[in-house]
């Protein structure tokens, strides 16, 4: 407690004293005061509010934490904006030249150039400015709000009101005109209830925002300086609003905890989005500062993890700064490549727009020929041309490369050759090839003609374990079907005698289906398909 000095006392005057010191924090008892009238928090500790013994202080008082050694040469006045001290009649000698003021000179006068100064009228001669020098401390210096009038803030605080009460008064009009458009709108057979329900709402929208919700009211009741107080906040949130417990009555749906009542998980996921307002409190994890938050932290250990010497919770600001200058190095980086990507490709989309008469090939200018096709009027419109080189015919073709297409070949038509860049032999080249066409195509069939016809034997038809086969025999095809089931059995059990059962019965007799079964799956070395055939 703040007390003069330290004095011996009973056992039951500190009983008292402890007493009255615990009112006081509860608000029970009237806060100490102090020599100049001001209450004394009584939250404040016995070493922070006790004075020492050699101030000899004779009432409480907190003066001891006070600079109450001051410089008397240092001031908190300021500047005297616009105020005048004198204003003489006539011009004076080493006044403005402009203004005739004695204060500033003529470079300095901040007064409109006149065509004639002062000094040659003699006439409107401007009073002089007050001129203060003020020495100021350490603080005064550097107080960027020294010399601020507050009065000057009224201007902005009823620019503010003026604005909102005019929005609010639009708003109320609009939402006045909506409910009688739709009172307008409704059946002529509506029950007489339903219209005063609407004249109910209209008459509610004509009520004062301010008087008709009251839910962001706070009314705190204060009984002492110390913080003995109970602060209450009435009306949360609307109740029309439905609570989130509420939106799902499903057993088996989002899981709520009434302890910190929390929803984790969307209470309706099949709903629209657009008209739920409420979408779990995973939703709030997952966007905004939360999600830049887990990003700042995921980034701490990357770098701790990696060998640089950053704690988020040890030094907070510091990883934070980090990871600033990381994403401004990454795009930076990414701003490189992308830089040097577009020098060595280059950037078809940031190219100008050609203008539409290049485009499209017209414009709106007038063009007047005679019947020959001379131009008599304006100028002819140049038709936009190719970055290639047109109308170029080298090695005395008349036609351009791939204006003739046969046999999947591309050539010129002028002497229908493929080769490109070749000399142009014109209509002879053409009955040339003709010619040695035609003589192919008649060595070829006197060829066929003379050549001998091959003798045709007669192949055998062999078995197949490499005997001839018979001209009865006759393979049965669901003979066959069970013949490769037993052989692909019995390779299962060469591979794995584990599967081998334990009483085993051989059958010697071997059948022609055993024997097609057993060519089948026979492995061929030779043959280069044998890795896919099993």
């Amino acid at each position: 407690m703040a007390t003069s000095s330290v004095s011996f006392k009973s056992r039951e005057d500190h009983r008292k004293q402890l007493e009255l010191e615990e009112a006081r924090k509860a608000g029970l008892a009237p806060a100490e005061v102090d020599e100049d009238g001001k209450e004394i928090n009584p939250h404040i500790p016995q070493y922070m509010s006790s004075a020492p013994w050699y101030l000899n202080a004779e009432r409480p008082s907190l003066k001891h934490q006070r600079k109450w050694k001051s410089d008397p040469n240092y001031t908190k006045a300021w500047y005297d904006r616009g105020a005048k001290i004198f204003q003489a009649e006539k011009y004076r000698k080493g006044a403005c030249e402009n203004c005739g003021a004695m204060t500033h000179d003529k470079k300095a006068c901040m007064e409109r150039p006149r065509k004639l100064g002062a000094k040659w009228t003699n006439m409107h001669i401007a009073p002089d400015e007050k001129i203060e020098t003020f020495e100021l401390d350490y603080d005064g210096k550097r107080d960027r709000w020294n010399g601020f009038d507050p009065s000057s803030f009224a201007l902005v605080v009823e620019r503010f009101e003026t604005r909102e009460e005019a929005r609010r008064k639009y708003l109320k009009e609009q939402q006045i005109k909506k409910l009688e458009e739709k009172q307008g709108n409704e059946n002529s057979e509506a029950t007489v209830s339903d219209e005063e329900d609407d004249d109910l709402k209209i008459d509610e929208a004509k009520v004062d925002e301010s008087k008709q919700m009251d839910f962001a009211k706070v009314e705190k009741r204060v009984r002492t300086t110390g913080g003995g107080s109970t602060g209450t906040v009435r009306n949360l949130r609307i109740r029309e609003d439905t609570a989130k417990y509420l939106l799902n009555l499903d057993v088996n749906s989002s899981y709520y905890d009434p302890k910190t009542r929390s929803m984790r998980e969307d209470p309706l996921p099949d709903a629209d989005p657009n008209e739920k307002f409420y979408e779990g409190d995973n939703q709030y994890r997952v966007s905004g500062q939360a999600l830049d938050f887990k990003q700042l932290n995921v980034h701490a250990w990357e770098a701790f993890e990696k060998g640089q010497d950053i704690h988020m919770q040890a030094a907070p600001s510091q990883a934070e700064l980090l990871f600033k200058n990381y994403k401004i190095i990454k795009e930076n980086l990414k701003y490189q490549n992308k830089e040097t990507i577009m020098q060595k490709y280059g950037n078809a989309a940031s190219e100008e727009v050609l203008p539409w008469e290049l485009l499209l090939g017209q414009s709106e200018r007038e063009v007047e020929y005679d019947r020959a096709g001379r131009i008599i009027k304006g100028q002819e419109v140049v038709l936009p041309r190719s970055k290639y080189e047109e109308d170029v015919y080298a090695n005395n073709h008349t036609c351009v490369w791939g204006s003739w297409w046969k046999d999947h070949q591309w050539g010129y038509k002028c002497c229908k050759q493929f080769i490109r860049n070749s000399y142009c032999t014109g209509s002879a080249g053409i009955e040339a090839a003709e010619a040695a066409a035609d003589l192919m195509k008649a060595n070829i069939a006197r060829k066929e003609a003379t050549e001998e016809i091959p003798e045709q034997h007669e192949e055998k038809q062999l078995a197949t374990w490499g005997t001839e086969v018979p001209k009865e025999l006759v393979i049965d095809q669901k003979l066959l079907a069970d013949s490769l089931k037993k052989e692909d059995q019995r390779k299962k059990e060469e591979r794995d005698e584990r599967k081998r059962k334990y009483n085993v019965k051989w059958n010697d007799q071997v059948t022609i289906e055993d024997m097609e079964a057993y060519r089948l799956k026979r492995v061929h070395h030779d043959d280069p398909m044998k890795d896919f055939l099993h």
